[in-house]
């Protein structure tokens, strides 16, 4: 699918930043990937045009990106060291994305490896998988926003090609979070249901019936669980902060630190 790039809703000054940002990229040598609304219009012909483009390294490779867009002459900053770090110009900026706000979807190699050529801004780019923005947006459900669109979006567009495999290796645990973008996907585009293959819904509603019962149990043994906050980072304060409940975000059955979690949320009014 060959959809609109957008262009014409960019203006010449966030066009010049943002092509200068896959240059500046280019020339430091790190691998990238361009995600947010770029890729997501490539996949869906959903044109949207925001005042951020999203470039999407591997972890290691973040601190590297930034120093090379300091040495550019741009501000930089690492604003949520666990996921995002920020590059600026005006009141244009440009996100250099290496996990995701809950610590659960790092950029790994298979980011790349199943990278979609695509033309971004009238340059040659690798886009991030449709698989892995299926991944990371599931989880984005805050009171502001809620990016179960974008699945259904996504699901619809390339739903019949889709590497179903990878993507339930992708949500593992949490594969209740995938089976309800897939019910969604079904109540949103009852005609398009069969783009969801059959095996797939089977599998995950014969999870669910087995679910339960000694496993379920197994989590709350040090305490009861509340694993909301990998959905939304205000939402389940009260849960965590007065009820009792033991914050799933955080380490070792999470991936992120105390600290972590207190920057990210006290960025909540900012």
């Amino acid at each position: 699918m060959q959809a609109s790039t957008g262009l014409e809703q960019v203006d010449p000054q966030a066009f010049r930043f943002y092509c200068d940002a896959l240059e500046v990229l280019r020339r430091c040598g790190i691998p990238f990937l361009v995600g947010g609304a770029y890729a997501l219009g490539r996949y869906t012909d959903i044109v949207r045009h925001t005042k951020d483009f999203d470039i999407f390294v591997r972890p290691g490779d973040a601190a590297g990106a930034l120093e090379a867009f300091a040495a550019a002459g741009y501000r930089t900053q690492m604003t949520f060291p666990h996921w995002l770090g920020k590059v600026f110009f005006e009141q244009d900026f440009v996100d250099i994305i290496f996990s995701s706000g809950n610590a659960l979807c790092p950029v790994d190699d298979d980011w790349f490896a199943h990278a979609v050529p695509g033309r971004v801004l009238g340059v040659e780019v690798k886009l991030c998988p449709p698989e892995e923005m299926i991944w990371q947006k599931a989880y984005i459900m805050e009171r502001e926003r809620f990016d179960g669109a974008d699945v259904a979006h996504l699901l619809r567009a390339c739903g019949e090609r889709l590497d179903w495999e990878r993507l339930l290796r992708r949500f593992g645990p949490h594969w209740r979070i995938l089976l309800v973008h897939l019910i969604l996907f079904g109540f949103v585009y009852p005609a398009e249901q069969p783009k969801i293959p059959g095996h797939v819904l089977r599998a995950l509603t014969d999870k669910l019936h087995e679910a339960g019962g000694p496993a379920a149990k197994g989590l709350e043994e040090e305490g009861p669980l509340c694993q909301g906050t990998l959905l939304s980072r205000g939402q389940y304060l009260a849960d965590t902060e007065h009820w009792g409940y033991r914050d799933a975000r955080l380490q070792p059955l999470g991936n992120m630190t105390e600290e972590e979690v207190t920057h990210w949320t006290t960025a909540m009014g900012k």
